[in-house]
């Protein structure tokens, strides 16, 4: 795979909370000069990233109720409302885990519906947290995500202890056919690791590490 092909498969991301604007802007340059899909930051830096990136073709995705996904949905639907004002092309949005855990499908519902509804359009991509989740959860919640009207969804925020995996990848792709896409997110951080998701069905990839795994491309 060329370097340029890869690089259309990722979600250029900074979301650890210690980011400064600087590191922020950082990224943007990153992102612009090897044409990455996306800068994926924190609410607090959208707009910023929205001016960075204007005029290019990289878009702006915002995380929504991260990285625990514990917020009401009236939160999630604000903050994907405010994420979109300030230039959020794209929605990554953390279900509520406890809910799905416990069977409760149609919070769930509700809770990615209020973002989908909010978003006006815009990409909504639902992180299930797969680390939490057990087989048949896993299914459910890709399930919920569709029913719900989402358009991707998305393995882990990278924060809970456990990343994405190749099985989970296969397994959420298999759930959701060719009607929603799949972003694999968390512990991504060669060139190895970014193929083998890519085989395993991924459509997206969130990662930090984007740089130097298109570099790694000889």
């Amino acid at each position: 795979m060329k370097p340029d092909i890869l690089a259309k498969y990722f979600d250029h991301t900074i979301l650890n909370p210690s980011a400064t604007k600087e590191d922020v802007k950082q990224i943007c340059k990153e992102a612009l000069e090897y044409g990455f899909f996306s800068v994926c930051v924190n609410p607090v830096h959208v707009k910023m990233v929205s001016e960075q990136l204007a005029g290019s073709i990289v878009k702006v995705c915002s995380v929504v109720g991260f990285p625990l996904g514990a917020v009401t949905s009236k939160t999630k639907a604000q903050e994907t409302k405010t994420a979109i004002e300030d230039g959020a092309d794209e929605i990554d949005m953390v279900i509520n885990i406890g809910a799905l855990k416990e069977g409760d499908v149609q919070s769930v519902e509700t809770d990615i519906h209020a973002v989908v509804t909010a978003a006006k359009g815009k990409i909504v991509k639902v992180i299930i947290e797969t680390c939490f989740l057990n087989r048949d959860q896993k299914i459910n919640a890709c399930k919920i995500a569709k029913k719900a009207g989402a358009h991707f969804v998305k393995t882990s925020t990278g924060f809970a202890g456990g990343g994405a995996t190749c099985e989970d990848v296969s397994l959420m792709k298999k759930t959701i056919g060719n009607q929603l896409k799949v972003k694999a997110s968390g512990g991504i951080k060669t060139l190895e690791d970014a193929l083998k998701m890519i085989e395993a069905g991924a459509d997206r990839i969130g990662a930090s590490a984007g740089v130097s795994i298109v570099k790694a491309i000889v």
